[in-house]
């Protein structure tokens, strides 16, 4: 899709649909709608003024209207997408509003679009909001259909009244949208064409093209650097493990600045090792390599917004088989860090190949960490498909984080991190086991990676339950999201100001 943002006559725009935004005016919880289009153009007032009237459009958040051959315009549909109320209205409902123009074009085979930029809010930040959303919204995952029509958008136009003011975060934008789109590329892939190995050389072509530094490592790099919780979980496997390093050395960061160590579980197929998953949904275990993905495009992303601070990431790609190479539960297996780990649960195999991630992070230098993961199920059961989980150890590192995510607009819900649960990953036979039991498992998964994590400080971030969506959304396809990209850049990002 070619993306553009200019400013011009309004009226004299051709293109296939012209969208504007409105919000409801209207106080009180039985008052009847006031729709107020945000925008001072006047013949667009004019031509959408009779069916804002009516009652038939009230500008709930997402709902739409479409007009046909609007008076006055050179467009051949105006299409009005609702916000919400005018009090609670943000460029985050501005995101999800231009994406859901951009999915009432596509199956309508409109291939041009024009958005305006709504009145009353940032300009940088409505325009980089419009841009994100109208490029994640035109991903699909059909990708192996033999019928696949695509529907891709050919061009979208961003009108801004003041080009300069919103010109910054467009072009953020842009970055940004595509990189998650990249990250959503890798998570769609199933497990015979997203091996580790393969995934080591999407990274390596991605670094290449924007300018990063990449190595990617086998297994005699394991067994080198004594990662034998990463080697654990890759043993059971034909396919050899990727220990992916992408390095961003700006010269304009300064030599005694940090230095942000990301960490991404890469685990490409996950079946659960001999403690097997059940068969139901086990082909959605593609996506257990989400965290790493998320990595990937975050590098993506900060190559080309150049932040002065340095960045490595690290993501520990494998797959979890069973065979008569596999580990056992029971067995006990010694960590990079020299901790010894007693194996409960084979499919707690995420927060293994973390342990060893976030070590060789603070060996290559990093000051703080942050980790990406599918990591539990029980992420989910506590916090639903409406918050990923965050855990922090130290609170200036996490204030950071919590006002990165009011920028990113993704979700994100603080769970504890208390010492009390340290009790439940105690092993009898070694210094700590992988598995807590049922009971608290999002925080036992943490508390086992802070294990690893130590004095540094560290974010951890399960995505379990956000990585994957199972419904089609008005404003995005079902399928990857890619979610956590937006918020690792702009927490990386906080660091360089």
């Amino acid at each position: 899709m070619k993306i553009t943002l200019q400013t011009g006559n309004t009226a004299a725009i051709e293109t296939e649909l012209l969208v504007a935004f409105t919000t409801d005016t209207a106080t009180g919880k039985d008052a009847k709608p006031e729709i107020s289009l945000l925008t001072e153009d006047e013949v667009i007032r004019k031509a959408a003024a009779n069916v804002l009237t009516t009652g038939e459009f009230a500008s709930g958040s997402n709902e739409t209207i479409l007009l046909h051959t609007p008076a006055g315009l050179k467009a051949t549909r105006l299409l009005l997408i609702g916000l919400g109320k005018t009090a609670k209205a943000t460029p985050h409902d501005v995101r999800k509003a231009a994406g859901t123009a951009v999915r009432f074009a596509k199956p309508r085979k409109l291939r041009e679009l024009a958005i305006l930029l709504p009145n009353g809010f940032d300009a940088a930040a409505t325009a980089r909001a419009i841009a994100e959303g109208t490029i994640l919204a035109d991903f699909d995952p059909d990708t192996y259909r033999s019928d696949r029509k695509d529907q891709s958008i050919d061009s979208l136009t961003v009108l801004a009244s003041d080009q300069k003011a919103a010109d910054a975060g467009f072009n953020e934008g842009v970055i940004i949208g595509e990189s998650q789109n990249f990250t959503r590329s890798l998570v769609n892939e199933p497990g015979n064409r997203m091996t580790p190995t393969i995934l080591g050389q999407r990274a390596a072509e991605m670094a290449q093209a924007v300018g990063l530094k990449c190595e990617v490592f086998g297994a005699d790099k394991l067994h080198e650097l004594k990662m034998g919780a990463f080697w654990s979980v890759t043993q059971g496997s034909d396919e050899p493990p990727a220990l992916i390093v992408i390095a961003y050395e700006p010269k304009t960061a300064p030599a005694n600045g940090p230095v942000l160590g990301l960490v991404g579980k890469g685990i490409t197929f996950d079946t659960g090792g001999i403690s097997i998953k059940p068969s139901d949904n086990m082909e959605k275990m593609k996506y257990d390599m989400a965290g790493g993905a998320a990595m990937i495009g975050a590098m993506r992303a900060i190559a080309q917004i150049k932040p002065a601070v340095k960045v490595i990431a690290i993501v520990c790609a494998a797959e979890n088989m069973p065979s008569g190479k596999a580990q056992k539960p029971g067995d006990v297996q010694i960590a990079m860090s020299g901790k010894s780990i007693e194996i409960i649960n084979t499919d707690a195999e995420g927060r293994l190949v973390l342990a060893d991630g976030l070590a060789y992070a603070k060996q290559l230098g990093a000051t703080h960490l942050i980790d990406a993961a599918t990591l539990t199920g029980a992420v989910a059961v506590a916090l639903g498909q409406v918050n990923a989980g965050v855990f922090a150890n130290d609170e200036e590192t996490y204030k950071i984080f919590s006002d990165a995510v009011a920028k990113s607009g993704e979700r994100f819900w603080r769970l504890p991190l208390d010492d009390d649960y340290r009790e439940q990953i105690r092993s009898d036979i070694a210094d700590i086991k992988n598995s807590g039991g049922r009971y608290g498992g999002a925080i036992t998964a943490a508390m086992f990676l802070k294990e690893f994590a130590e004095d540094t400080p560290w974010i951890h971030l399960d995505i379990a339950s956000m990585a994957w969506q199972d419904e089609n959304k008005p404003w995005a396809a079902k399928g990857p999201t890619g979610v956590a990209v937006r918020s690792i850049v702009e927490w990386v990002r906080s660091y360089a100001k």
